[in-house]
Parts: C-alpha cells; structure tokens; sequence
C-alpha cells in the first residue's frame, strides 16, 4: 500500500506578497527564513505579536530574516462569522496593497473576543483605512472575500504541515518557542 502526501488546490487568488508556495505573506528578504502561524483572533497571536514584532521588525529592517507570516483561519469555531478566515483574507487585500505589516499590527490591536462574531467586514475595511489602506479597492477586496481560498490553501498546508496551534514560529524549518529571545538566538544560529 502506498501513502502518497495529499496534494492540497491551488488557491485562485493570490495575494501581492505570496510566498513561492502561495502559503504565506513574505516580508523582508534576509537570508534566514522565519515562519510565523499566526491567527487574527488568537489572544495568544497578540501577545505574541506585542513581545516579538518590534524584534522581528528589526531584524527584518536589518536584513538578516525573511519574515513568512501564514495568517489562518483556525479559529474559525470560536466566532459565529468565520472570523478568522475573513481577518486573515483581509490581510491579503491589505498585502495587495502594500500595507501588511501595518495592517497586522492594526488587526491584533482591534482584535476581539473569542465566541463572537467578531468584526464585520465593513469594519475589516475600516481598519484597513486606520492603516493607510484607504484606496476603494482595499474595501472591495474585503467585502468580497476575494481571498478567503487563498486562507483555506494557508490553513490546510500549515495543517498538513503539523501547525496544530497559533502562534507558531519556525526558524529554517525548526520549530522555536513563540518569544523574541529564543527567535534570535536560533536566527543567529542558523545564519553562521
């Protein structure tokens, strides 16, 4: 009996920004590659954000990382909308628009509770103007769900993958703990 790796579709819209496996928003082009499973309604994602994205964003600005940022749609369950699947199908319209760090950093911020419906998508777009991301497109993009496949093709890769919890950081591969101190130590030490 052979056990061939499913094969995961290709999604239809890909963001500004994909990763070569369409899987992730690639940001900075270092030579260590840092993963980051991330969902937009995880409190656990937050705090992570808050305590290493100042670090990441410095080593990103230093060149010595290229930062992959897979936003999931695991959480969609804890929210009576879906939410996590259309924050993260956001996030591409915000990478489309050249905006997705900011728009990242805006989402966490704005971020609500587990259990609810979380945020519409009108107030997905209004955050995306609080980020700079003012042009009518952004707006349509959202409302559109244009890139909700584009999420279920992250979320099933990363699942496929052994991501069984956000956030979760690998540095070249290799599954870190999710803090700045452990993140740099193991992006020096692949880069010697």
């Amino acid at each position: 009996m052979s056990t061939r790796p499913h094969r995961i579709a290709s999604p239809l819209h890909v963001p500004a920004g994909a990763s070569a496996d369409k899987d992730g928003i690639v940001v900075g082009a270092g030579p260590v590659v840092v993963d980051a499973y991330i969902d937009f309604m995880c409190p656990f994602c937050k705090m992570f954000e808050q305590a290493s994205g100042p670090t990441l964003d410095r080593l990103v600005g230093e060149g010595a990382i290229s930062l992959v940022y897979h936003p999931m749609g695991f959480l969609d369950g804890l929210s009576t909308t879906r939410y996590s699947s259309r924050a993260s199908a956001s996030s591409g319209c915000a990478s489309d628009g050249g905006r997705f760090m900011e728009y990242t950093y805006a989402l966490f911020a704005n971020q609500p509770p587990e259990g609810g419906p979380g945020l519409t998508d009108g107030e997905l777009a209004e955050i995306g103007a609080m980020a700079g991301l003012t042009e009518p497109a952004f707006g349509a993009c959202v409302r559109n769900g244009t890139y909700l496949d584009w999420t279920a093709h992250v979320t099933d890769t990363a699942v496929e993958r052994g991501v069984s919890g956000t956030p979760t950081v690998l540095v070249e591969g290799v599954a870190v703990p999710a803090n700045p101190q452990t993140i740099v130590a193991a992006v020096a030490a692949a880069a010697r």
